[in-house]
């Protein structure tokens, strides 16, 4: 089993100062079908280094931690699916003339080889996956 680190790009029609809101646990809420994260604690600010939060589908719960802030330019999340995978999410924001360019990575590691087989079809499908947020977040934003 190997980790595997996906990077790939979106642009978004809002400054960074603007765009960043929408790639935190309760801007996501804005354009992600079904988001629903869970803070454990009383939560004001869900970009503060340390703050914890689940999300869960029918197969899995997953733990996050924002393990790093430097607004506007970048947010990093490490997340936890128990015996699945673990690793990190860290999204970029550059300025452009049309708005933002974000890039978003994802450096994961699988805890089973099923977890591996579902890794590798998940990073093949990686560019198509970050291009769907392009258009989540244009289809939110009209």
């Amino acid at each position: 089993m190997d980790r595997r680190v996906m990077s790939a790009t979106l642009t978004v029609p809002l400054p960074p100062e603007e765009a960043f809101r929408l790639f935190t646990a309760r801007g996501e809420r804005d354009w992600v079908p079904g988001w629903d994260p869970v803070f454990p604690v009383d939560t004001p600010d869900d970009t503060a280094p340390g703050t914890v939060w689940l999300t869960s589908s029918p197969e899995e719960e997953t733990t996050w931690l924002v393990t790093f802030r430097d607004f506007p330019r970048s947010v990093s999340y490490a997340r936890i699916t128990p015996s699945v995978r673990a690793g990190t999410v860290t999204v970029a924001l550059a300025a452009t003339e049309a708005g933002s360019e974000v890039t978003v990575t994802y450096d994961m590691t699988p805890l089973t080889p099923a977890a591996a087989d579902a890794l590798d079809e998940f990073a093949a499908d990686y560019p198509s996956f970050v291009r769907s947020w392009e258009e989540l977040i244009a289809t939110h934003l009209r």
